[in-house]
Formats: structure tokens, C-alpha cells, sequence
């Protein structure tokens, strides 16, 4: 079951029109929450950063937090499965192809919920191989849209190989890899390049930095370069989907001596901690009426 424009329909009869200017431009945005247990994780975290994607855009959010919540549960409600990524994606809407906005255009809302796949329990202990590439993305990239096409190029770099991830470089610095952002750890610290247009503002970013700070885990946002990306002890992605996972091979070379790292292994132990603590709390906020 998924949601489309107000209603709850089988995804096989969930259609567009050919002119929506998602489907001819790319325009609109998207997030995708974890749930765990049936519980969304930090939902109104995605939700604010939905609406920030939104007012950048200019795109009207057609809804209000509380019917954002009501509609995400009764997606989530309507699954068999209790572990979730749903997927939700706001378009400026339907209207003759002319790249103005049009001014009376009806936003379209489309949600859909699958099965949540974590990392594997192999990779986790074994870390992951990754490759990297210059980041040749648009400059807003702070802005989660579903325009694509850059990351799914940069991505397939590394589905080829059979890499996790591809890490990005521009001007010489790491910013973000390609569906995900990237923490280094140099000498015990926790490094990583500080929220800016050309990262999207993660929401497991901050979750790692939150439980960094509160578990005296040193972290610094700064810039690094690729020469020092390189020489890193660890190198970690993370993403909502991912969480937190270890890199171990850069191109082919070892990162630090080739397996997780000791500060990779806390912070997993913690985040899985986190979790447990957010659904074992079952707290769902509140809905419409």
C-alpha cells in the first residue's frame, strides 16, 4: 500500500501525469526515514529537513507536521514488516513544460514504504571497500532533491567495483560520498567537513556527532584534504539506511591497518545502543485529529 495525492492505493495503480514536473525536471524533493520496530527514527528531524528542501525549492509543503506524521504512520501501519525505510518525495506538480514555475500548480505527494536492510553483520566486522572520484555534482547539494542523476553516475562507480560507496573530492578537499557523508578518524579524533552547500545536512551526520559529544568521543568539523583523507586511521560512511560502517580499502589501498578501527567499534557499539534505547521508548508523536 502506498500514498499518493490524499489517497492509499496499491502501488500498481498509483500513476502520474506525464507532465508532472517531477518526471520532466527532476523538480521536487525527498526523504527517506528509517522506522525500527514500527518506531520512525528522528521523523521530525526529516520532517524539518523536508521542509527546509522545500522552502529552497519554493515548493508549497502541502501539509502540516501534523499530517506529515499521521499520513507516515498509516504507511507504516499498512506494512507487514516492522523494520522500514519509507520513502516520501514532494514535486512542484503538473503543468505545461516551461522551467518557470508555474503559479497554480498542486504539489505531488507520493509515499511508499520497503523492508529496512542494514549493513550486514560481515561488513560491520569486516569493513567495506569504497572508491573515490571528483565531485562534479550541482552546488547546492544541501538540498535533498530527487535531480539525481550526478550521484546515481558517481554511485555506479563503485557498483561496479563492488564498493560500498564512492568518496568525493572537490577542490582537493572530501566533501560527502555519493549517498552518503563521510566521518575520519586521525589520531583519536573524529573528523568531518562542516555542514555547507555542498553536503546534504545528514540526519545519522548528527546523530553520530550527538552521541560523539556525549560520550567524550573527540570531533571536529573542518575541512580535509584528500591527502590526508587518504592517510586516515579509519573512514567511516554513514547514511540512514547504513548507519555507521566502516571503510577499510580506498582505491585499493588499506585505510589505517585495513580493518575497523578501534573508535569505528565504539561508536557502532553506541549507535546500536541509541537505537535500542529510541525503540524500546515506542513513542510515536502526535497525529491529526
Amino acid at each position: 500500500m502506498v500514498f499518493l495525492n490524499g489517497k492509499f492505493l496499491p502501488i500498481e495503480e498509483a500513476k502520474i501525469p506525464v507532465l508532472d514536473r517531477g518526471f520532466i525536471f527532476g523538480d521536487g524533493v525527498y526523504e527517506l526515514v528509517p522506522v525500527y520496530s514500527r518506531v520512525p527514527f528522528r521523523l521530525e528531524e526529516h520532517l524539518a529537513r523536508l521542509e527546509r528542501s522545500l522552502g529552497e525549492t519554493k515548493i508549497r509543503n502541502p501539509y502540516s507536521r501534523a499530517q506529515w506524521r499521521d499520513i507516515i504512520y498509516r504507511v507504516v501501519d499498512a506494512q507487514p514488516f516492522d523494520d522500514q525505510g519509507v520513502y516520501f518525495q514532494v514535486t512542484r506538480g503538473v503543468a505545461k513544460r516551461d522551467h518557470a514555475f508555474p503559479k497554480d500548480a498542486e504539489p505531488t505527494v507520493f509515499m511508499m514504504s520497503n523492508p529496512l536492510v542494514t549493513p550486514p553483520k560481515e561488513v560491520v566486522q569486516k569493513g567495506a571497500s569504497a572508491v573515490s572520484a571528483q565531485d562534479n555534482r550541482w552546488l547546492r547539494c544541501d538540498i535533498k532533491s530527487i535531480s539525481l542523476i550526478g550521484n546515481c553516475l558517481l554511485r555506479q562507480l563503485s557498483a561496479e567495483t563492488g564498493a560500498i560507496e564512492t568518496l568525493l573530492f572537490r577542490d582537493g578537499k572530501l566533501t560527502e560520498a555519493s549517498a552518503s557523508n563521510v566521518f575520519v578518524v586521525r589520531r583519536g579524533v573524529i573528523l568531518s567537513p562542516a555542514k555547507g552547500n555542498l553536503i546534504l545536512p545528514g540526519i545519522t551526520y548528527d546523530v553520530v556527532a550527538e552521541i560523539a559529544r556525549a560520550n567524550n568521543l573527540p570531533m571536529e568539523y573542518r575541512d580535509i584534504t584528500e591527502a590526508k583523507t587518504r592517510a586516515a586511521d579509519e573512514i567511516w560512511v554513514t547514511s540512514s539506511s547504513k548507519e555507521v560502517v566502516p571503510v577499510v580499502t580506498l582505491d585499493g589501498a588499506k585505510v589505517g591497518d585495513g580493518g575497523p578501527g578501534p573508535v569505528f567499534a565504539r561508536m557502532h557499539q553506541l549507535y546500536q545502543e541509541f537505537k535500542q534505547k529510541v525503540m524500546r521508548a515506542g513513542k510515536r508523536e502526535a497525529v491529526s485529529a
